[in-house]
């Protein structure tokens, strides 16, 4: 699982929808969720979390995409198994990892210290630990 330290800066409520905004160095990231936890506020420092096989790489990207996080990380470590590629990523002071099909990995000619987007979708971001 990847982990992301981050502060929330804004939380929108419709219902039982949530969306929240958070910092994380130089970005703002989105969560869509249910029913947030009450001791969540403005201001809370987080532990993010999402599963490295929602993580979605783009490489030479350019272009509009619905998708809420789009991040700019460089690659330190590519291992590609036989069906499977584990691609390891640096993005600000974090380490990510994303798993992708081994032939998306050598469809795109990814290589190590290249730079890349990270794309992930906002319902596939959750709160692992409020700090």
């Amino acid at each position: 699982m990847n982990q992301i330290r981050a502060k929330v800066k804004e939380i929108q409520t419709e219902q039982n929808l949530t969306i929240v905004s958070f910092a994380f160095g130089g970005y703002t990231l989105k969560m869509m969720g249910l029913e947030l936890d009450p001791s969540i506020q403005v201001g809370s420092e987080v532990i993010l979390t999402s599963k490295a096989t929602s993580l979605g790489l783009a490489k030479d990207f350019e272009g509009v995409l619905s998708y809420s996080n789009i991040l700019k990380a460089t690659i330190v470590e590519l291992e590609n198994g036989v069906l499977l590629s584990s691609v390891k990523l640096a993005c600000e002071d974090m380490s990510l990892e994303s798993i992708i099909t081994k032939d998306s990995a050598l469809r795109m000619d990814l290589r190590e210290g290249e730079e890349i987007r990270v794309l992930i979708k906002a319902s596939e971001l959750s709160i692992l630990e409020v700090l």
